[in-house]
């Protein structure tokens, strides 16, 4: 606890030396921003392609076929797949992207029948704009928050993205990213409006009863369907996302390097600051042990300096990621799925606990020089 009271002479040492202290810690923020940005991609991937137990939603797709645009299913699929059990729900959906390969800030329509998107997902809510113009215009369209909040759209707007104009009936807000992120439009439209043809649809989401019934209802699904003209693959949705979207994975686990790169980068600016520091402070060092301060104290002073750049640092460095990227609202989409970069508290507390860690290792090495070194010596120089 003695030691605790040295904190407050830690910071008055780094405040006497303010232009040093003020460019190690906006370059730990500048390492620690892109170690927030890293991670955040990296659990936004998790999120999206890690099944769990809570997970029910399978996707029906055409068998070999991975692009929404070569995915051609008969719509008539829907009856069938709702007669097997453990299924509870099923919706054909008209998937219409104007990227099929990895690419940010990708634009999806998903035409879904009228009258079935509510009952398929009571989850989602309709946040602003009015359900019923929905209902009444066939260009009608429900956008996901995160969508309309990077189109600068709100209700009463249109926008035509990939030949399709359609008209803002009202945005909708879901706990699941992929529905926030996209278009939702009536099934008959989007299939005139894209060309594909009436009776045809890309996909089939398929709800079950409870995450024990994936396995059995998909190969039962596929089972039904191998000998027809139109075979079908069915898999969970995340790993139907995981097998689909391999370019951004592949992406994605790049930046890991960066992330490390951020650590080295962090662990060498900090370090280079308290060496400097341990070195011009030689004289004042000898003196404090001369007046009895343990070698420990001297270590714990060091030490602390270095924690202080790297919180500082931190919390500079997360704050400014987390604002940025809750600003943007980046997406990364792949074969008409789509990955919300979406920054997490967990994310953020885990990057400041990092770079505090961090600046505690860094300043390690020069506070052992310091406690070694002779104290006459110092004393004459």
């Amino acid at each position: 606890m003695r030691l605790l009271k040295l904190l407050p002479l830690a910071f008055k040492q780094l405040v006497r030396h303010r232009l040093r202290t003020l460019l190690t810690v906006l370059g730990v923020a500048a390492g620690m921003f892109l170690l927030t940005a890293v991670e955040t991609l990296q659990r936004s991937l998790a999120n999206a392609t890690e099944t769990t137990a809570a997970d029910t939603t399978l996707v029906v797709y055409r068998e070999n076929r991975f692009c929404p645009a070569t995915s051609r299913l008969p719509e008539h699929y829907a009856d069938d797949i709702r007669s097997i059990p453990g299924v509870r729900e099923v919706i054909p959906v008209q998937v219409v992207v104007n990227n099929c390969g990895a690419s940010l800030d990708v634009i999806t329509f998903r035409g879904v029948p009228e009258g079935k998107l509510t009952r398929y997902a009571p989850e989602i809510a309709v946040i602003e704009g009015d359900p019923a113009v929905w209902d009444q215009r066939d260009d009608g369209s429900l956008l996901g928050e995160q969508f309309a909040r990077r189109r600068g759209l709100k209700p009463g707007d249109s926008f035509d993205a990939v030949g399709i104009r359609v008209h803002v009936a009202g945005i909708i807000r879901s706990p699941f990213p992929q529905d926030n992120n996209v278009a939702y439009v009536k099934l008959p439209f989007l299939q005139q409006a894209s060309k594909a043809g009436l009776g045809v649809v890309t996909q089939f989401n398929v709800r079950v009863n409870a995450s024990s019934d994936l396995k059995p209802v998909s190969d039962a699904i596929d089972a039904r369907f191998k000998s027809a003209q139109q075979p079908t693959n069915t898999r969970p949705e995340k790993a139907f996302f995981a097998e689909s979207a391999g370019q951004l994975i592949e992406l994605i686990g790049f930046t890991r390097w960066l992330g490390l790169g951020a650590v080295a980068a962090v662990i060498g600016l900090v370090g280079n600051a308290i060496l400097l520091v341990v070195r011009g402070r030689v004289k004042e060092h000898a003196i404090l042990r001369t007046l009895g301060y343990p070698g420990r104290a001297i270590l714990f002073l060091v030490v602390s300096e270095g924690g202080l750049l790297g919180l500082l640092g931190g919390l500079l460095g997360t704050l400014l990621a987390w604002s940025f990227l809750r600003w943007q609202s980046f997406t990364l989409g792949s074969e008409g799925h789509t990955l919300a970069i979406r920054p997490e508290a967990a994310t953020a507390v885990s990057a400041i606990l990092a770079a505090l860690a961090l600046g505690l290792l860094a300043a390690l090495f020069p506070a052992i020089q310091a406690i070694r070194q002779p104290i006459v010596k110092n004393l004459r120089e």
